[in-house]
């Protein structure tokens, strides 16, 4: 990891306009954490519908999307990459620098929220809150690794972004059981199931299969960034 590279990514990825939109997200979460805590609804079912299926299904892969895509995206449309590749540094370092970073920030404005809901709704009882929390960490590590990944493949890695998340995330991978598997929100859920209480989660994909895709998904993306950063540093010279 550089340092200075990810100072400079950091910079960049909070001083522009999009913080405003990562900063909102999880302000909502809390905020509606807060009034469904004085529900009288199932509080476990109460817990499952925000922490399931709108942090750890909407806010994580949102706030991974803005953020995978901010740390390199803007700098290759912008040609700003340029003076970065022109410096001594391997392509492989710059790639996980801006990953570390982004992988931060996925789990400061989505993780952290996320647990900080569940302790709202359900408090610290059955591991719910925790399991949540760590379901995602992981998903948001891989999220963040996924869209770096089409930041560096397309200039419309946002929009593709968007597609995958709200088409294959949101739609196939909760209601088609087939795609269940290859849904990153489910592996963080499989997490999820394994730090909880017996009984308390329930997840469709077993745990072992979710880390071991978890694991391939983000190393597999950051080699395959890395490579095509190469590429671009290639045809920028030519």
């Amino acid at each position: 990891m550089n340092t200075t590279v990810a100072r400079l990514t950091a910079r960049g990825l909070f001083g522009r306009r999009r913080v405003l939109i990562l900063l909102a997200v999880p302000v909502m979460l809390l905020v509606l954490a807060v009034i469904s805590a004085n529900s009288t609804l199932d509080k476990l079912d109460l817990a499952h519908n925000v922490l399931g299926n709108l942090a750890l299904g909407t806010l994580v892969p949102i706030t991974g999307l803005i953020v995978g895509t901010g740390v390199i995206a803007t700098e290759i449309e912008d040609g700003s990459i340029v003076y970065l590749l022109a410096k001594p540094l391997p392509r492989w370092k710059i790639v996980t620098t801006k990953l570390a970073v982004a992988v931060a920030s996925t789990w400061l404005l989505a993780a952290v929220p996320t647990y900080v809901a569940g302790l709202i709704l359900y408090g610290s009882g059955d591991g719910v809150a925790l399991g949540y929390g760590v379901g995602a960490l992981a998903a948001g590590a891989a999220y963040s690794a996924l869209f770096l990944l089409l930041g560096v493949l397309t200039r419309h890695a946002v929009i593709a972004g968007l597609a995958y998340a709200l088409i294959w995330e949101s739609l196939i991978g909760n209601y088609v059981e087939g795609a269940r598997t290859l849904s990153v929100q489910q592996w963080g859920l499989a997490l999820t199931k394994a730090v909880a209480a017996d009984g308390a989660v329930i997840a469709p994909v077993g745990l072992a299969t979710a880390v071991w895709l978890l694991v391939v998904v983000a190393v597999g993306a950051t080699a395959f960034a890395s490579v095509r950063l190469a590429g671009l540093t290639l045809g920028s010279e030519e």
